[in-house]
């Protein structure tokens, strides 16, 4: 059994303008309370600009996708922008079969996310 105190799937850091937030692990619906506090946080102020790198997620479910929808509408509605960085084909697959595909931009690096 997991000990899920100890999980820590958001780590974050300032990167020039951007925050740049590395979820790890599940995120799934155990773990999305937790990202979406963090990240309801990091959009609550100003005009966010935020990088989510989701290299090192292992799997995401409806709770995970959920999480990312509310990251997305809570930066657009404060005029801010959010990108995910993703790498193989993994994540991109699975938001383009529940349709989120065209609702985010997508990197296949973190150098590339930035500029």
């Amino acid at each position: 059994m997991i000990d899920v105190s100890t999980r820590q799937p958001v780590r974050e850091r300032s990167v020039g303008p951007y925050t740049v937030v590395e979820l790890h692990g599940e995120i799934d619906m155990l773990s999305a309370p937790t990202v979406t506090a963090r990240l309801d946080v990091l959009t609550s102020a100003g005009q966010p600009l935020l990088v989510l790198d989701l290299r090192p997620v292992t799997f995401i479910d409806c709770g995970g996708l959920g999480v990312l929808c509310r990251v997305r509408r809570r930066t657009l509605r404060r005029g801010g922008k959010l990108r995910l960085v993703v790498d193989g084909h993994r994540i991109p697959r699975i938001l383009r079969f529940v349709g989120l595909n065209r609702a985010f931009d997508l990197y296949a690096t973190l150098p590339d996310a930035l500029h």
